[in-house]
């Protein structure tokens, strides 16, 4: 890939990197950066005596542009030759950052010799590559510089744009102090149009966001270019306070190329105030450190300002010499900030020799800068903030104008305001009243869901009362029939004593079989009504059991079905011990039901953490899956026949389902059609039970 910044033979840098390496290996640096040179300096001598493939190494490559950095002001040739030197390997090991860093310090140093173009060629070029390697603080300050490049060249407009975009962007990515840094560069911008009150609004942004970064060096650098501020406004007490501040941390931070530009700016509260010698004072100050910096843009202002000052104190001849410096230094580096002042300043000290024809040539060159820096573009990009003056006073001039076209605008406006407020009444009834619909329509919602919830109550009731007529009809009526006609018959004398005897087991059956059922109806009866309370206690519930296979023990005779009770004498389970009895006894029930002659019926425990698992296991007709849904499910009840014929009321496997719940635990069932079927249910384990103490 070819780079424009590239303009010097491989065999030249080469060659001017021996003798660089060498140089820095036998000199020093006359400078208080010694020893962080030094120390750069070092490290890449370490590496390369450590390692043969070098060339390759990013970290190598990272110091290389590390200390041409450093070298900047001291010596700019070292910048441009470390920089193409990093360049040229990150290009060879396809180092993405290495490139975008080392094509931004050939930018820096072409920008520093006035080559503008170049510079911005180069920086664009490593916007490119900083973008493809994802360094966003790299892209940040890349762009700041491109800025800078637009200024110095006069191009004010793009420069705003380019620090505007770029403020969006660091405030993106969290950046405080890249924003800080814009923020300064549009205040800077402002105060170079002499629009002094935008740009002090745009330092006090910067002095916030220092102020959150808490860096000393960086709140300096702020508070100088404020003092200048004040400087040229004449706010000279603030001036100095602010300067002194800055000259105090730059001199414990050796920050010696802004210590210098601070110096100058004192120079400058005194020149502003005509007390000629003291500004010459901190001009000469300035000027000393200028001697171990390369600076050319930093030292116009400090000429100019040497010779303004000697100017009034009516030294023409050393004024012209300073002015004349500054003017050289702004045409080589095409400063056109610097032709402006300097030409101004010669324009004046060749008046006062009454050399007219050279003060005319100057005072031209002075006008046409002006000019060119205050082109239209740059003048409306410069004022963006101030569009609401512009569009009042075409408002003035409209109505100077056109007063009959201004009344009938009026107008216009009153009509559409009388418009609006109609309108806006209108749509006040309308929401308004769709607020009282909608109150309406959710009273209504709630009656409706209350009508329903009464109507599915009132359905219930009477479902139950179908079903307790039903039952009393079909299940109870029958024995109860039968037990009467049997008495006829003994009272009336048509059967002997001795043979109403031989109908006692039927009868004791159908009279079982009658309490038992109406026990169920009012368990259940009660469930109903939701008057049924729960009294858990601790229940022995091998006891519960053995109970009910003595009560049951009858029917399982007649079929000849035989019952074990696995549950141990220490089962003992937390819940109401009547509830319990009639789930256990329904369970049985059914179990005896619908298991066939010679069968056989097991009711078990698994101890579980915290509850056991009670189950009735039988080998009877089982049922599908159909079946097994609809018997658990809620107000579903279905009645059906036993092995023996037998008939139920149906409500046993609901009630056990509600009593189980009741008592904190679930019911269900396991079956396959002819292999039986195995109820489940849960129950808490009982609470142990401490004695009081005496």
């Amino acid at each position: 890939m070819s780079f424009k910044a590239l303009n010097i033979s491989s065999r030249e840098i080469k060659l001017k990197l021996t003798v660089f390496w060498i140089f820095l290996f036998f000199c020093g640096i006359n400078s208080a950066q010694e020893s962080s040179i030094g120390e750069l300096r070092q490290k890449i001598t370490t590496l390369r005596s450590q390692k043969k493939q070098v060339n390759k190494d990013t970290i190598y490559i990272g110091l290389l542009m590390d200390l041409g950095a450093k070298l900047r002001f001291l010596n700019p040739d070292s910048l441009l030759l470390l920089s193409s030197e990093a360049q040229k390997l990150s290009s060879n090991i396809d180092y993405k950052n290495g490139v975008s860093e080392a094509l931004f310090n050939l930018g820096t140093y072409y920008s520093d010799i006035g080559e503008h173009s170049i510079a911005i060629d180069n920086y664009e070029m490593a916007l490119v590559n900083a973008k493809k390697g994802n360094n966003y603080a790299l892209s940040l300050r890349i762009g700041n510089e491109l800025a800078n490049e637009n200024v110095y060249s006069g191009n004010y407009s793009i420069a705003l744009l380019g620090y505007l975009e770029n403020i969006k962007l660091a405030q993106s990515y969290g950046n405080r102090k890249m924003e800080s840094i814009l923020y300064e560069n549009v205040a800077d911008l402002y105060a170079t149009q002499k629009d002094y009150d935008q740009a002090l609004y745009f330092y006090n942004k910067v002095e916030k966001i220092n102020n959150k970064i808490g860096n000393d060096i960086n709140s300096a650098q702020t508070m100088s270019n404020v003092a200048s501020i004040y400087a040229e406004t004449g706010d000279f007490q603030n001036a100095l306070f602010k300067i002194n501040r800055s000259i105090k941390i730059f001199a414990q931070g050796e920050v010696w190329d802004w210590l210098a530009y601070s110096y100058e700016v004192k120079g400058k509260v005194y020149l502003k105030q005509q007390q000629y010698t003291r500004a010459l004072y901190w001009y000469d100050k300035s000027a000393e450190l200028h001697e171990n910096l390369q600076d050319d843009r930093g030292i116009i202002d400090l000429y100019n300002g040497m010779a303004e000052a000697n100017f009034g104190l009516e030294k023409d001849s050393i004024s012209h010499k300073y002015a004349m410096m500054a003017y050289e230094i702004s045409s080589t580096i095409k400063s056109m900030e610097g032709i402006k002042k300097c030409s101004n300043t010669l324009y004046k000290v060749y008046k006062n020799q009454e050399n007219y024809a050279s003060a005319l040539k100057y005072h031209e060159i002075f006008r046409q800068i002006s000019d060119t820096l205050s082109r239209d573009e740059n003048k409306m990009s410069m004022t963006m903030l101030k569009t609401e003056i512009s569009h009042k006073n075409q408002q003035e001039a409209l109505v100077l104008k056109n007063e009959k076209a201004l009344a009938k605008q009026r107008l216009y406006i009153y009509i559409a305001i009388l418009f609006v407020i109609i309108m806006g009444a209108i749509a006040f009834l309308v929401v308004r009243g769709q607020k009282i619909l909608k109150k309406l329509n959710k009273e209504l919602e709630v009656q409706k869901e209350d009508l329903e919830l009464r109507e599915a109550e009132l359905w219930e009731t009477n479902n139950t009362k179908n079903k307790l007529f039903s039952i009393i009809a079909h299940d109870l009526r029958g024995p109860i029939g039968a037990l009467e006609g049997l008495l006829k018959l003994l009272n009336s004398g048509d059967i002997k004593e001795s043979e109403f005897k031989e109908f006692i087991p039927k009868l004791k059956n159908d009279v079982n079989s009658i309490s038992f059922t109406l026990n169920n109806l009012l368990t259940w009866g009660q469930s109903q009504m939701r008057e049924a309370t729960t009294d858990p206690a601790n229940v022995d519930l091998n006891a519960l059991v053995e109970n009910n296979i003595n009560l049951l023990g009858e029917l399982a005779f007649t079929k000849m079905i035989t019952m074990d009770n696995l549950i141990v004498n220490k089962a003992i389970i937390w819940s109401d011990e009547n509830q319990m009895d009639i789930v256990i006894r329904n369970l049985l029930s059914n179990a005896l039901k619908f298991t066939p002659n010679n069968g056989h019926i097991t009711i078990g425990y698994v101890d579980r953490p915290d509850y056991l698992e009670v189950f009735v296991k039988d080998n009877g007709i089982g049922m599908d899956d159909y079946v097994q849904e609809q018997i658990l499910a809620k107000n579903t009840n279905i009645t059906t026949y036993g092995t023996n014929n037998e008939k139920g009321t149906g409500l046993g496997l609901s009630l056990c389902r509600e009593m189980v719940i009741k008592n904190g635990g679930t019911l269900w069932v396991k079956s396959e059609i002819n292999e039986g079927s195995t109820f489940y249910f849960t129950v808490p384990k009982g609470k142990k039970q401490f004695q009081k103490s005496a």
